[in-house]
């Protein structure tokens, strides 16, 4: 079996009257994430990692935001549909790292439900999917509490 490996990142900007979703679980919080759909950066960066590990292009070419059947969607329909078209391409996932960046809401006590969700979509066993948070020490848009973002590496195998 050949492997490769992709990176995905993405970084949306925290307002009001929104829900905050990350990997695909709704936390309790005073701002949301704003996107043309749930905003879910953990989701959004595991796609791209996927399709970057791919070569099969990025999360915008997907699922443009120009597209309205795509407004206020769950992003968690992004990564389905990701597994189902590499795995169409031959690609079976391996496992997935992830950094969530985020100087709040806590995040730890949510890592068990994410991990169970993405893996639960991806079709692969739940240690096989790693969520990690950091805070930006109150440095940059994410430390002033204007923004979340999320970074993540997948490794994929082609048969």
């Amino acid at each position: 079996m050949k492997f490769r490996i992709g990176i995905g990142f993405d970084l949306h900007r925290l307002g009001p009257s929104t829900i905050l979703v990350i990997g695909g679980v709704e936390i309790p919080h005073e701002k949301g994430l704003i996107g043309h759909s749930d905003g879910d950066v953990l989701s959004h960066a595991i796609t791209d990692a996927l399709l970057g590990a791919c070569g099969l292009g990025n999360i915008g070419e997907m699922f443009p935001d120009t597209d309205a059947r795509f407004k206020g969607v769950s992003s968690l329909m992004f990564l389905r549909k990701t597994a189902d078209f590499i795995g169409k391409k031959g690609y079976e996932i391996g496992n997935i790292d992830s950094n969530i960046l985020a100087q709040r809401p806590k995040l730890l006590p949510y890592f068990p439900e994410m991990q169970s969700r993405i893996s639960e979509v991806l079709g692969i066993p739940a240690n096989n999917v790693h969520v990690k948070a950091k805070t930006m020490e109150h440095l940059g848009i994410v430390g002033a509490e204007e923004a979340i973002a999320a970074e993540a590496v997948a490794l994929v195998f082609l048969e």
